[in-house]
């Protein structure tokens, strides 16, 4: 599945006239573009600043969502994560809205694991539990994140039959119809990060430092970060982290069918990406556990 296509093309000379009408103090400084993902482009702006822009209509919401609500989440947690620090607003050069937030520093946990992996189960499971609160009536929803695994049965059958060529389809579609037997989420819904993965985290001199891409946050089953457990760890660290963050069987469980569920969708995607090769390792950690 290819990056979809760009709807307005942003370049160097955009960026530079949004900070020039909008946000003036920082008009003066270098502009690059520094990266094009599914959803937004990135510009780093100077050493200290980045501005995030939608690059389709479909993303300009969840740029607002980060807007609203990061601002009232970040003092709770206990990583860096990107605040917005100016809002821009839509004009006669720009249709949506837009974030200029601080560079964070580091590299992606895909591209830069950190170097303890038993410190950083801890850690991310503090980040976990400080982000997983019960969200208010307002909070955004999401159709395809924190969702009953019933509501992913379609999606998931589809893709292990698009994947047969690589992966044991009877073994996988066996082991996702145990997983999504377990029962459902009857607490409150609680607020994800919603698209928690290696390639939105980032590690500075070997330690996990930030989280970030919020722009699928939203309030539902908590499972839906969880199945990060069977993405960055081995079973050692991976039992480490459920006890660090008090998961119960069936929210373990359903995390392990939000795993096998994202690792099918990640193996469909562009190969230019980090996300394939994310998704042929989550699903082995999977089925080795519950196969």
């Amino acid at each position: 599945m290819a990056t979809p296509a760009a709807e307005i093309d942003i370049d160097v000379p955009l960026v530079a006239g949004l900070l020039g009408a909008q946000c003036p103090e920082l008009a003066a400084l270098p502009v690059r573009i520094v990266a094009n993902g599914w959803d937004n482009t990135i510009a780093r702006v100077g050493d200290q600043w980045l501005v995030r822009l939608p690059r389709r209509a479909a993303a300009a919401e969840l740029v607002v969502n980060e807007q609203r609500w990061l601002p009232t989440l970040a003092p709770q947690l206990p990583l860096d994560v990107p605040v917005p620090w100016f809002c821009g607003t839509p004009d006669h050069q720009y249709p949506w809205a837009w974030s200029v937030c601080r560079w964070l520093p580091g590299e992606t946990v895909a591209v830069a694991p950190p170097s303890d992996l038993g410190a950083t189960a801890v850690v991310l499971a503090s980040f976990i539990e400080a982000l997983h609160r019960p969200a208010p009536s307002n909070a955004p929803t999401n159709a395809f994140r924190g969702v009953s695994l019933q509501a992913r049965a379609e999606a998931v059958v589809d893709r292990a039959h698009l994947l047969e060529a690589i992966i044991d389809t009877p073994r996988v579609l066996r082991t996702w119809d145990r997983l999504r037997s377990t029962p459902a989420w009857d607490g409150p819904p609680l607020w994800l990060h919603g698209d928690l993965h290696p390639s939105n985290m980032l590690t500075l001199d070997g330690r996990l430092s930030a989280v970030i891409d919020f722009g699928d946050m939203c309030a539902g089953d908590p499972a839906t970060d969880l199945a990060l457990a069977w993405m960055l760890f081995p079973p050692a660290e991976r039992a480490q982290y459920r006890a660090a963050a008090h998961i119960d069987e069936h929210t373990w469980r359903r995390a392990a069918g939000w795993a096998l569920n994202l690792s099918l969708a990640y193996m469909t995607g562009d190969d230019s990406t980090s996300m394939p090769a994310i998704g042929r390792a989550t699903l082995t950690e999977v089925l080795t556990e519950f196969d």
